[in-house]
């Protein structure tokens, strides 16, 4: 009973997947997905191919208040996107919980309207972390202080085991 319970733990998946569906993107228009992520920070991985159209789509990951910036036609931010062409795919880690969307873009679609077989999927995994190093002037600091304490050490060892040796 233990291992089926440990077996279970082990496949128990931080990965959720959203959607997995083709979307009729019109041409010279967008569609969003929403995602929303109110308890818990997640990476959004999201990938597209155009099964029929121009070819020419593109993702955005924008934020609830850009969308709606979007939805104006003023300026807004993006905090991922592809390159325009027939499929790509975007990996991005939104740290603050809120509600985001996907926008699926066609607006570059010369005049036809554009199948977009779109995957979207959460994972709630923790993030690794954050790899830090000093800068080059601690480097040498650190390298120079361990180097004396070495010699330090060694040159106190062989004096006591000199003076042991002399001994009779």
């Amino acid at each position: 009973m233990t291992a089926l319970a440990c077996f279970l733990l082990l496949a128990a998946s931080t990965s959720v997947e959203l959607v997995d569906e083709v979307y009729q993107i019109p041409s010279a228009r967008w569609n969003y997905i929403p995602i929303n992520l109110r308890q818990n920070p997640a990476r959004i991985d999201a990938s597209f191919q155009v099964d029929s159209g121009p070819g020419r789509v593109r993702l955005a990951l924008l934020t609830q208040a850009d969308l709606e910036r979007l939805r104006e036609e003023l300026p807004h931010g993006l905090l991922a996107v592809t390159d325009t062409g027939n499929s790509g795919a975007l990996r991005f880690r939104v740290r603050q919980p809120g509600d985001y969307a996907l926008v699926v873009d066609n607006r570059s679609g010369k005049g036809r309207p554009a199948a977009v077989h779109l995957r979207i999927a959460l994972d709630f995994a923790p993030a690794p972390p954050a790899v830090t190093r000093l800068d080059p002037r601690r480097q040498l600091t650190v390298i120079v202080l361990a180097f004396a304490f070495f010699v330090g050490v060694v040159t106190f060892s062989a004096r006591k085991l000199l003076r042991a040796a002399k001994r009779p």
